[in-house]
């Protein structure tokens, strides 16, 4: 723990994380949940990313924002930072991955190992900055060169702290499971071997956590659907403070890459014992329903029981069986015809009773990636949906809805899956955009979900459907894991919780625990492990972050209690400040998660679109900032910038209302939705981005020379086939020449910068390296 020099501790000074900023400067997320903290790139200098320090406001920055400076660091959050070990005028220096850490890392005579020059490195910190020294640090693995397969993968887990190796004792608990089901697994459960349920999947997926089947039956003397979703019953092999379930709270999800998963639990579960294979037995939790004509669930129970799975169908296959009575599918699965039918005969019904309801929902356009044998991308497409998919949400949905209400009847602390209403704010915003569409948003002050769900309705066959419905997902709050159940605004449902995915997502396997104390009648109370830090990160806005703080405020309460030598409270009541506490970890690492994910899809798509420099393409608009056009690309599904100085030499204005830039002299506008011819003329593989400059139509400026510079900079990686390494990082005999008198404007508005464009490397003890902003785009 350092303290600033000449700094004493005070009682206003607040506690909180830093956040840094890929530009140079950063903020103090305080814990209390106040204002964020600005933070120069002089205070930046002397911390990290992620520390959790003191810090003390002095007054406003010129945008009127706090302004901070650092008393001491109270927890460093870097032990190991991952990046590209580089010679800089003969000083070895990792640049870390992570930009949001924005110090070079200068590596000692004989601490680089065996690694090489160009490759991608872990580092361990031996010496943190401060006001007058830079950080140190020694190689401590060698992961290998940028360009080798899975390696934007293996970068992007170790940037998010994504744990991806499971602990000797987790691994040493799954080997000791059997390999099938036990006779003595069967007690107590509900025999339903010879119901044949099926699995509806992904042609790609490893792990079935899901199996249903659907019959008429009459209820009364009323026609119904009897409806069983069993779910695998992972919570009879992880059992609470046991190494496996220490490691499924520390990852608290899967994560999905394009060719890899991060699993939450050791393939022998994930993949073998809990998933629901054809052919075998398996141990389930099931939630049997009686689902009337009018879409309604008149009836439920839910209980323990043995299946065994009677057919593994891909969303492909079931569909094609659906959709063709005649093809050649229906005569090779004829047995199962019957049950899909009356499956998307359900379908149809909770199809009805979700629109009568008033439930939100989207048509957005999802894309996979199609990758070679070396994890390369070949293609990107759009993933075609079809009403197999569609059937498999809706049975989910019941299941998670019956679990839902099934707890808050029986009153136990549980996690309840929460989307709250817009906040007024993003009210606001969100009608002034409608407004100068023509459209209007109903419901007063207060919409109700059936009011967006008549929007989304009221858009569906506009030109400008895409950009209308990205303005209302924009005014949507995020979803979240919380004890309280506040409903599912987006769903339209008053409880929701998440039960049917426990194999990849922790949330559940608590719902499943919930569910079996209350059939057992003995409250589940669950205990959080000293082994297992929680991730309490406070999200930027909203009810998140107001969950977040609470969370903290309670884990340091109980510190602190401990601390004390005060007893640990008992019953219902206190056990809500642990139920927060795991409902803030598991929405954080959902959202570090996402985090990865999509880091690695723009890694492929920027590397992807190193071999289209040049070339032109039609794109739309779908997003519109003060300083620029985000694109995507038709055919390719890509998204770049167009950044405002490459729109020509009108000065123009960011009008929010309308979601546009309009140029004061000339009057020109872009806004959402609108097509423009764009060529790929920058790709940057540390950044992320991609940008595109705008190919000039009739009626341009005479004399416009935005074009000319910008295909100037398509040429600046030398040759556009070649899978060059990344300006940013590469060594200095990597960077390719250039032909005499063409000027990279990027590195030329980098004064006393080296030819890369950054920071020279000093050798430790001198002010620390921090990186230019002068040259970039905000």
């Amino acid at each position: 723990m350092r303290k600033a020099k000449n700094l004493m501790p005070r009682e206003a000074d607040r506690l909180g994380t830093v956040q840094g900023h890929r530009d140079g400067f950063g903020f103090v997320i305080p814990d209390d949940g106040g204002e964020d903290i600005f933070l120069s790139e002089r205070e930046m200098s002397r911390v990290m990313h992620g520390d959790s320090v003191h810090v003390r406001v002095l007054g406003t920055d010129r945008r009127g924002r706090p302004e901070g400076q650092i008393v001491e660091v109270v927890l460093h959050a870097n032990k190991v930072v991952i990046g590209r070990l580089l010679n800089e005028n003969g000083v070895l220096i990792v640049a870390p991955e992570d930009k949001r850490i924005g110090h070079d890392i200068p590596i000692p005579p004989k601490a680089q190992g065996n690694a090489k020059l160009g490759q991608v490195v872990s580092v361990e910190i031996i010496d943190y900055p401060d006001s007058s020294r830079q950080a140190v640090g020694r190689v401590v693995e060698v992961l290998g060169e940028i360009d080798d397969p899975g390696m934007e993968i293996e970068i992007a887990v170790r940037k998010y702290g994504v744990p991806h190796e499971f602990s000797a004792a987790a691994m040493k608990e799954a080997a000791a499971l059997p390999d099938s089901v036990q006779q003595d697994d069967l007690e107590g459960r509900v025999d339903l071997r010879d119901v044949p349920l099926v699995t509806i999947d992904g042609a790609d997926a490893r792990d079935f956590d899901d199996a249903v089947y659907c019959v008429s039956v009459m209820y009364g003397k009323t026609k119904a659907w009897r409806l069983i979703v069993a779910i695998a019953d992972v919570s009879h092999y992880v059992k609470p403070g046991h190494p496996l379930d220490d490691e499924g709270l520390l990852r608290a999800t899967s994560v999905y890459f394009p060719r890899r998963v991060i699993p939450m639990l050791p393939e022998k579960i994930s993949n073998g014992l809990c998933s629901l294979n054809p052919g075998v037995d398996r141990l389930c939790m099931v939630c049997d329903s009686v689902v009337d004509n009018n879409g309604i669930v008149v009836a439920y129970q839910f209980y323990p029981a043995v299946m065994h799975s009677a057919q593994r169908f891909t969303y492909e296959t079931a569909w094609k069986i659906l959709s063709n009575s005649k093809g050649p599918e229906v005569a090779r699965f004829a047995q199962f015809r019957p049950l899909l039918a009356n499956l998307y005969s359900l379908y149809k019904i909770l199809l009805t009773a979700r629109e009568q309801r008033g439930a939100i929902e989207f048509e957005t356009t999802e894309t996979q990636i199609i990758s070679n044998e070396l994890g390369k991308i070949l293609r990107i497409e759009p993933r075609i949906r079809n009403d197999a998919h569609r059937l498999i949400e809706e049975c989910m949905l019941t299941a998670n809805v019956c679990a839902a209400d099934f707890i808050d009847k029986n009153k136990h602390l549980s996690l309840y899956r929460v989307h709250g209403e817009p906040s007024e704010e993003q009210l606001v915003t969100l009608r002034q955009v409608l407004k100068t569409s023509g459209l209007s948003l109903g419901g007063g002050e207060k919409p109700k979900p059936r009011d967006f769900a008549k929007l989304i309705r009221e858009i569906k066959d506009r030109p400008d459907v895409n950009m209308l419905q990205s303005v209302v997902l924009r005014a949507m709050q995020q979803a979240m894991y919380q004890p309280d159940n506040e409903g599912h605004f987006g769903l339209a449902y008053p409880a929701y919780s998440h039960f049917t995915s426990p194999i990849r997502r922790y949330p559940d396997l608590l719902t499943h625990r919930v569910i079996k104390s209350i059939l057992q009648k003995i409250p589940y109370v669950p205990v959080l492990s000293p082994k297992v830090p929680l991730n309490l990160t406070l999200p930027r806005k909203g009810k998140g972050r107001e969950n977040a703080v609470n969370a903290k405020k309670s884990q340091s309460d109980a510190k602190a209690g401990v601390a004390k030598g005060a007893s640990t409270p008992k019953g219902a009541n206190a056990a809500l400040p642990i139920w927060g506490q795991l409902g803030v970890h598991c929405s954080s690492n959902e959202r570090r998660a996402d985090e990865a994910s999509r880091d690695v899809e723009a890694w492929l798509k920027c590397y992807y679109m190193r071999d289209h420099l040049g070339q032109e393409y039609a794109g739309t608009v779908t997003g519109v900032a003060s300083f620029g056009l985000f694109i995507q690309l038709e055919n390719l599904f890509v998204e770049g910038m167009v950044h405002v100085t490459e729109l020509g030499g009108d000065c123009f204005q960011y009008d929010e209302a309308r979601q546009e830039l309009r140029g004061e002299r000339t009057g020109i506008r872009y806004r959402l939705g609108d097509r423009l011819h764009v060529l790929v003329s920058r790709v940057d593989l540390d950044a992320r981005k991609i940008e595109f400059s705008l190919v000039k139509t009739v009626g341009a400026e005479p004399g416009a020379s935005s074009n000319r510079r910008q295909l100037l900079l398509a040429t600046d990686t030398g040759r556009s086939n070649k899978k060059a390494a990344s300006q940013r990082n590469r060594p200095d005999s990597k960077v390719p020449q250039k032909p005499s008198g063409i000027i990279n404007v990027h590195v030329a508005k980098s004064a006393g910068t080296s030819k890369l464009g950054r920071s020279v490397g000093r050798p430790a003890g001198s002010k620390p390296s921090v990186r230019s902003t002068k040259a970039r785009r905000k």
